[in-house]
């Protein structure tokens, strides 16, 4: 297959566009927030209702449908040889007044593109397979990748047995509540596999500022994650000379500075994000006593991430015995970056190439559950644009061309892969 056979001409493809957009926005209807967005979490009642909506349209489409125990749904286009799955497909949740393209494009992309190669080649040689994966973000419950987790075999009950949404509802009551239960570990995880392919919107905002269509990512960075504590004295606002003072909030200002400085020295890819802070007492005639702040650091070099904490945890211990307060450093996640396959990249780069896409090679900045399939089989990533690189957020939007042009690179994909010898 020279590309998609008169994809310029063929009337399917020149819909795609509007049947996405219609796709998307029919799907971000299951959890609509009354102020704007999309409020989809684990095992709720709006959660459930979506994912029985797209079992439904799967179905219609001719595909094999069936859920597994914790709630993936996977629509299956079988193929002549069972025994070999090409999976595609993201998350069906969503944060809390989210957007409507944040997981769920990719699980429009995925049944388009099936149906596109169903009608035009009939059954291809491998399964081809669809999944709306249960869970990715962690918004209900202090768990991510629950989903992906379990398709690879990685999730342990333990890790959720005894959590804890912020209503005081448990994960098992609310899995249980929604019809699933766990699965059984005592099983090996799925021999089927061979690849599995995400396509996701950026949530950033590289594609669009070098004017990209697609992004072919090569790696997802590896992340640390800090908490550090900051000790002074509090006291009166008004009789502690300036002199005297262990000011946590002063301290902490000149940490978060040094940190901030020294990633920008530090340049691309490198990132470190101070993204909470909590003081304490937090009045306003006194002396801060405690300050509590967190910081992410990525990049897609492991060596890069662990030089960069050895740097700013020296420096902001010497800021700390500058300022006469006392520092306590947590680290309480250290995910490594994930490559990518490089024969899917260079599959999908080709299929790019061939339909002249307007293609760039890149990195996630952000986590993905194709980072935890990559760990057990082959994996790649397509990005389309995101305006203004927003996600997370009502205002989330990609221009209905560059969805079509993802999912246009998502066949080409599919096709090489599972109906190719």
């Amino acid at each position: 297959m020279e590309g998609l056979i008169n994809c310029d001409e063929d009337l399917e493809i020149e819909n795609l566009a509007e049947e996405i957009v219609d796709r998307l926005n029919w799907l971000g209807g299951f959890g609509k927030d009354p102020v704007g967005g999309v409020s989809r979490l684990l095992y709720s009642k709006e959660w459930l209702e979506a994912q029985q909506a797209l079992k439904r349209w799967m179905e219609n489409e001719g595909l094999e449908v069936q859920f597994d125990e914790i709630g993936n749904l996977s629509g299956i286009l079988k193929g002549k040889d069972t025994r070999e799955t090409i999976l595609t497909g993201s998350h069906i949740d969503t944060v809390t007044n989210g957007g409507i393209y944040d997981g769920q494009y990719g699980i429009v992309a995925g049944v388009l593109a099936t149906k596109y190669l169903k009608n035009h080649y009939g059954q291809p040689k491998r399964n081809l397979e669809i999944v709306s994966l249960a869970e990715e973000e962690g918004s209900r419950f202090p768990y991510a990748f629950w989903g992906s987790k379990n398709v690879v075999g990685t999730a342990s009950r333990k890790d959720v047995e005894t959590l804890s949404d912020f209503n005081g509802v448990s994960f098992v009551e609310a899995m249980k509540g929604s019809g699933f239960a766990f699965r059984d570990e005592s099983k090996a995880p799925r021999q089927d596999l061979k690849a599995f392919i995400e396509i996701h919107v950026e949530q950033g905002n590289v594609l669009e500022t070098e004017k990209k269509s697609v992004g072919i990512v090569q790696s997802i960075v590896g992340q640390r994650r800090f908490t550090i504590k900051v000790t002074g004295e509090a006291n009166h606002a008004g009789t502690t000379p300036m002199g005297y003072r262990k000011d946590a909030v002063y301290a902490a200002s000149h940490m978060i500075y040094e940190i901030i400085r020294l990633a920008k020295q530090q340049g691309d890819p490198l990132v470190a994000t101070v993204g909470k802070m909590e003081i304490t007492p937090n009045i306003v005639n006194v002396v801060p006593g405690k300050v509590i702040f967190t910081v992410d650091v990525r990049h897609t070099d492991k060596h890069a991430i662990v030089q960069f904490t050895e740097l700013f945890t020296g420096k902001i211990r010497e800021v700390s015995r500058e300022h006469g307060v006392e520092i306590s450093i947590d680290m309480w996640l250290d995910a490594d970056p994930v490559p990518m396959d490089s024969k899917i990249v260079e599959v999908i780069e080709k299929q790019c190439k061939k339909n002249s896409l307007n293609f760039k090679l890149m990195h996630s900045g952000a986590g993905h559950d194709a980072q935890i399939f990559a760990k057990t089989i082959p994996a790649a990533m397509l990005f389309v644009p995101s305006r203004k690189g927003i996600s997370h957020n009502p205002a989330e939007y990609t221009e209905p061309a560059d969805l079509a042009e993802g999912v246009k690179a998502l066949i080409g994909t599919l096709y090489e892969l599972a109906y190719k010898e």
